[in-house]
């Protein structure tokens, strides 16, 4: 077995693989070498504040690759003037190498026009002031959408959002003033789907609904009947209904009848007109203020004292006045107690007191 590894042959296999394998290493570091030219450096010359044009013949000259990048417009700078690259300057890399310059563009670089059609107008104009666009012109519109911005014009053309125009760029916009009011309805029956469309749009109306007789949508047929009627006034905006078929509208006479009798309100001018009486127009009362009336006063009664008459003395008789008076209003004989031939006469009579009358008092 060892007497077998140390044969002549093998040896000689042995010491060729071992050349071999050493040459393909040498052979390989030699065409690295080559390749990326080890040991050959030039210096990077410099192109800062040169113009585009000068920068890139610098480079071909040097043997060097170059690649140009534009930056955010500077209006400090001249338009395409090289501001930045890399390598800097006086670096040394190998020939063939790349240098990206960096260079000012010739005006501002394109924005996109933002989405702002049927938003309302302030924060529409703030939306494009904020990308760089200027309002110009602001054209008023009549549209059922009031105060919405309704479309974007640069140099006399309308701009669909997502369109690139220059920054600073003027543009016009148009805004919606409010509907209009009492528009006149056009008449499209007669006509095809589509002109009827067109002809709905120009008078600032909607389309409402389309209905075909055969369930189709061929906007060639043609149309029969149409709700609101021709000549009815309408705002802007409103919606128009269609009828339409592959048939004539004179042959479809029926049909519009029957339409008729849905949309159409008839008046029955066979009944007589009806009478309203008017309300008489009476003259309102006079009414005076009434009149104010006396308090009454009260009046207390005075209450005068009772008067006394002096006692009457009988002429006839001499005898004294008696002393003694009576109490009550009758007459009193005095009769003498022990002598019977004298007889006793009244020598005074007094009358009673009388009671004072209350006075009437008459309140008017």
């Amino acid at each position: 077995m060892l007497k077998s590894l140390f044969n002549w042959k093998v040896l000689l296999n042995l010491v060729v693989a071992i050349g071999v394998f050493v040459g393909l290493v040498w052979l390989t570091f030699r065409w690295l070498e080559y390749h990326t030219k080890h040991g050959q450096e030039i210096p990077v010359p410099n192109v800062i504040n040169k113009s585009v044009y000068d920068a890139v013949k610098i480079l071909e000259d040097t043997g060097l690759e170059y690649e140009v990048d534009s930056a955010e417009y500077n209006p400090k700078y001249k338009p395409f003037q090289v501001l930045k690259m890399h390598p800097l300057s006086s670096s040394r890399v190998k020939p063939g190498s790349l240098v990206r310059i960096v260079v000012n563009p010739r005006t501002w670089a394109p924005i996109t026009v933002p989405d702002v059609i049927n938003k309302y107008s302030g924060l529409a104009f703030q939306r494009l002031d904020q990308v760089g666009l200027k309002i110009g012109d602001t054209i008023y519109e009549p549209s059922i959408q009031k105060d919405a911005l309704l479309r974007v014009i640069y140099k006399g053309n309308a701009v669909n959002p997502g369109s690139r125009l220059p920054r600073f760029s003027v543009i016009d916009v148009v805004v919606g003033s409010g509907p209009m009011r009492n528009i006149s309805i056009p008449s499209v029956v007669g006509l095809s789907v589509k002109e009827a469309r067109a002809v709905i749009l120009k008078s600032m109306f909607e389309i409402g609904l389309v209905e075909h007789e055969d369930g189709s949508k061929d906007e060639s047929d043609i149309i029969y009947y149409q709700d609101p009627a021709s000549g009815d006034v309408r705002d802007q905006g409103m919606q128009i209904d269609l009828w339409a078929s592959k048939k004539t509208p004179a042959e479809l006479r029926a049909k519009v009848d029957q339409l008729n009798a849905i949309y159409r309100l008839k008046v029955d001018t066979s009944l007589p007109p009806v009478h309203y009486d008017e309300v008489p127009n009476h003259s309102e009362p006079n009414y005076d203020p009434p009149t104010a009336v006396p308090v009454p006063r009260k009046e207390v009664p005075k209450i005068e004292p009772a008067k006394t008459e002096p006692a009457r003395t009988s002429a006839a008789t001499g005898a004294k006045p008696a002393g003694t008076t009576a109490e009550k209003p009758k007459s009193t004989a005095a009769s003498s107690q022990g002598s019977g031939n004298k007889p006793a006469t009244t020598g005074t009579t007094q009358q009673p007191a009388q009671k004072p009358k209350a006075k009437k008092v008459v309140v008017e």
